[in-house]
């Protein structure tokens, strides 16, 4: 099958990614072979081809947001039939046995794997996954409308339910990309007020179109006070004026699995009981519960769609931000 695969972490500028033959693989025992149609082209990609994310699997084939068909069932896995339309997200297995994933907490697991970080993921014409880490897909959503949901989607969800915030309240979001693009809609179908600081006027005028009351630079105050907000842009500089523009109890949610060095900062940005919280990967709920939400409202993505082979590309854009919503690599023939 067709793949890009990943040598070495470097800079996407060098273009790492190998556009190449490699062996189709096969579905072992509870797994299924998915024949990708279409894989959404995440920051956490770019954490991993750049060596932000240290290697756990070299080669690999990044990719984690994958919308495709079962092409074949493994031995003992009868979930799915063939030709069943599903998704594949970034939390490819956990252990089952470790003290979270017996209290339900297995975004937390002790002995996780991850699709295109530590198994081989998407940027392919096939991927393989165990059937219980495996969504079904309602038909609501076309395939590349559908691939940024399944990471960009789930994390925004998980980082909305973990910021507590209520049908009224004041939410900001800081970097206003794929995660962000499909949160706003969710935040907005429950009653939530929302204000977008982000860089760029095509991300500010992209948040203003998608109902944002409020939409300016990352390094401006909204002009009020916010009952939460939530960080998606991996720059650890956000983190003081977020929590400055925070009410007294506000939340403030860090929704990246990497991030710059967050700055020193006074107590009294902390003070008044506001609280920092990280997200962790997610739970198969959370993925069954939005994909449930997404289907209701409905949930629009914009989308830049690529050839598999111009995953670079893809790459290159998505760091420079000029990607508005999210990009998607086609990986049909």
């Amino acid at each position: 099958m067709k793949a890009c695969l990943l040598h070495a972490p470097a800079a996407v500028e060098t273009n790492p990614l190998q556009f190449t033959d490699v062996p189709t693989p096969a579905p072992g025992r509870g797994e299924v072979l998915v024949r990708v149609k279409m894989c959404g082209v995440c920051r956490t990609d770019l954490h991993v081809v750049e060596g932000e994310l240290a290697p756990r699997k070299s080669p690999v084939i990044p990719g984690h947001q994958i919308v495709g068909v079962v092409e074949q069932c493994g031995e003992g896995a009868t979930r799915f039939q063939p030709g069943a339309r599903v998704g594949i997200a970034w939390l490819h297995q956990t252990d089952g046995s470790c003290e979270y994933c017996r209290a339900g907490m297995e975004n937390l697991c002790d002995h996780p794997t991850f699709t295109g970080w530590s198994v081989d993921g998407g940027y392919a014409e096939y991927a393989v996954a165990p059937q219980d880490f495996v969504y079904p897909l309602p038909e609501t959503f076309a395939d590349e409308h559908a691939a940024p949901l399944l990471c960009a989607g789930i994390i925004g969800f998980r980082s909305l339910r973990l910021s507590g915030i209520q049908r009224g309240g004041r939410l900001a979001f800081y970097g206003f990309g794929a995660a962000a693009h499909v949160a706003i809609q969710v935040a907005l179908h429950w009653g939530v007020e929302v204000y977008a600081c982000t860089r760029g006027k095509k991300h500010q005028e992209l948040a203003r179109q998608l109902g944002a009351v409020w939409a300016g630079e990352a390094s401006e105050q909204p002009p009020k006070q916010l009952d939460a907000a939530i960080v998606f842009a991996p720059a650890g500089e956000l983190v003081p004026p977020a929590l400055k523009a925070l009410k007294k109890g506000g939340v403030l949610v860090l929704g990246g699995i990497h991030m710059s060095p967050i700055p020193s900062f006074d107590y009294d940005l902390l003070y008044q009981e506001r609280m920092i919280r990280s997200v962790a990967n997610n739970t198969r709920k959370d993925g069954e519960d939005f994909l449930r939400v997404a289907a209701e409202i409905p949930i629009h993505s914009q989308v830049t769609v690529f050839p598999l082979r111009e995953a670079n590309r893809a790459l290159n854009d998505l760091k420079s931000d000029r990607i508005n919503g999210a990009a998607v690599l086609d990986c049909t023939p």
